[in-house]
């Protein structure tokens, strides 16, 4: 066991110091601070943010954000036939009479077409019309907002860099005055010297050189923005922590450890080598640890519980599936239930690090609703943390349905095993949602005025718990035995996925308007589909 200790402690520190805090040259402009969407964040962070709007990743031609952004303020020109604007709505595509086989074009194609303004007048009409938007209008709308960002960053407009003598919204590139006007075109010409080294392969001493200039450009930039007003140029802390969170991807590093700990557990499971346990438990263990680290950094840079969106929610609840597992499997040792907990905890990071179009990963300040952290902590969490328990009761009932489809009779002791712990998971769940509803109407009272209002949100969070609370009676009862249980374990989970997703991604309705978004309807349902198949099927095979 000590052994092990000294493997966990020394991946650890490798993964954590692994060139996080190491600035290497020509990175200076990456900690550049900007104030952008309510709040100051590192140049690095606001390039990605905004070349993912525009096109859809966060490098283009293997070439970084912020090479890009910047090349776009500087040389806007230069854009003009690049085909970096990505449009994915197959009904926008055909309304503009563009291939409905590409997926990027150019700026002229786009906002230059013919029935680009008749377009946004047809969205304008709908907004007026105070109607949900549909997947349709949400495609024109997110084409009209990367129009929008491409011109404010090609003017200089977007890019607000020195604070101002008085009041709060910083000064953007135009409006730069004197010595801040010299500094940053200094600055822009050691960038486009650096740029210009890299792209004719210069020798590496050339091109250190180049990139120590550059640093020293930003660093001489920096202090005449300090200059204006030092008070409001304090964030240098934060920046740094930030840069090293967007390069070190601590949820990308545990979702794969969660991973290595997952293939050791099948092992176990399914061959009968408990002595690769251990092994299971320290690739987990170094998962959590770098999940909580993540966690507990956003929290760090937002000074809030990051719970705020899907995104972070997500996050949230991989990290709790984990934890409950990891409890019933200390009380149970079925093995089972690690499996299924580091199972759930690796997909939904995945999912949550792969589709940044629809689950958001950037920082964003809280609406005005959420602006209590006393609220936000308790009842947020408390509630989302339910879900936790229900996506390893989800996954069990997965695994389970799979050993019926393979054989019940042959399985049967592995059967009693899954059923059992689906069971624990869903009183987990249940003990944490029926509190989190509870809270959640004394905030809604403190904050609208009323305990209840049947708002969406409300509802779906209640349908919820009483089909989780309906499973449980129905186990001790006796109308549910391990069958019901497995199969209540996955089809239940559509509940939580209504009110945890549906309400705010298809309904977009009520007065939890703060966690609103769009996208990944088609998949979603495709994914509660396949799994009500799945039911049926073992269902079918069990019959027969």
């Amino acid at each position: 066991m000590k052994r092990l200790q000294v493997i966990l402690l020394l991946i650890l520190s490798l993964l954590v110091f692994k060139g996080a805090y190491a600035a290497a040259p020509g990175s200076a402009l990456g900690s550049l601070p900007v104030q952008s969407d309510g709040r100051v964040k590192p140049y690095d962070t606001f390039a990605k943010e905004m070349l993912e709007i525009v096109y859809g990743k966060k490098s283009f031609e293997g070439r970084g954000a912020a090479e890009i952004i910047f090349t776009w303020m500087l040389s806007p020109s230069a854009w003009k036939d690049k085909k970096i604007f990505e449009v994915r709505n197959h009904e926008v595509l055909k309304a503009l009479k563009l291939s409905q086989e590409q997926r990027y074009f150019t700026g002229d194609e786009l906002f230059d077409n013919d029935n680009f303004q008749l377009l946004m007048q047809e969205l304008q009409a709908k907004r007026d019309s105070k109607e949900k938007l549909t997947p349709y209008f949400q495609a024109l709308q997110r084409l009209e907002h990367q129009m929008v960002v491409f011109r404010e960053i090609a003017t200089g407009h977007m890019m607000r860099l020195i604070p101002p003598k008085e009041g709060t919204a910083w000064l953007s590139v135009v409006d730069f005055q004197g010595d801040q006007q010299v500094a940053f075109a200094n600055l822009a010409k050691a960038f486009v010297e650096h740029i210009g080294a890299v792209a004719q392969n210069t020798p590496a001493d050339q091109l250190e050189k180049a990139a120590q200039a550059l640093d020293e450009s930003v660093l001489k930039f920096q202090e005449v923005a300090k200059s204006n007003n030092p008070a409001l140029y304090d964030h240098d802390t934060r920046i740094k922590v930030e840069v090293h969170y967007n390069k070190f991807h601590p949820f990308r590093w545990a979702y794969v450890l969660y991973m290595l700990a997952a293939i050791f557990c099948l092992l176990v499971w399914t061959m009968n080598k408990p002595g690769l346990m251990k092994a299971a438990w320290v690739f987990a263990a170094i998962g959590f640890v770098l999940h909580t680290y993540g966690f507990c950094v956003r929290m760090y840079l937002m000074d809030r519980a990051p719970v705020t969106n899907m995104y972070e929610t997500v996050v949230w609840v991989s990290w709790g599936a984990l934890v409950f597992s990891a409890i019933l499997e200390i009380i149970y040792k079925f093995r089972v239930i690690f499996l299924a907990g580091t199972l759930g905890a690796m997909v939904a990071l995945i999912v949550a690090d792969t589709a940044p179009a629809v689950l958001d990963p950037s920082l964003q300040p809280l609406e005005a609703v959420l602006r209590s952290n006393y609220w936000l902590t308790v009842h947020v969490m408390t509630i989302t943390i339910s879900y936790a328990a229900f996506l390893l009761a989800f996954v069990l009932g997965d695994i389970g349905l799979i050993y019926y489809i393979r054989g019940e009779e042959k399985h049967q002791a592995k059967i009693q095993a899954i059923a059992t712990s689906v069971y624990r998971a869903m009183q987990i769940g249940v003990a944490f949602l029926a509190p989190g509803i509870i809270l959640g109407g004394i905030w809604a009272d403190y904050s609208w005025g009323r305990f209840w209002g049947w708002d969406p949100k409300e509802t779906w969070a209640l349908i919820a718990l009483l089909g989780y609370l309906a499973v449980l009676h129905g186990r001790l009862g006796g109308w549910f035995r391990n069958f019901g249980m497995i199969a209540s374990g996955v089809i239940t989970f559509s509940l939580v996925i209504m009110a945890w997703y549906g309400v705010n991604f298809v309904l977009g309705a009520g007065l939890h308007s703060y966690g609103f978004g769009a996208g990944g309807v088609e998949y979603v349902s495709a994914f509660v589909v396949a799994h009500f198949l799945l039911v049926l099927y073992a269902g079918l095979v069990r019959k027969k």
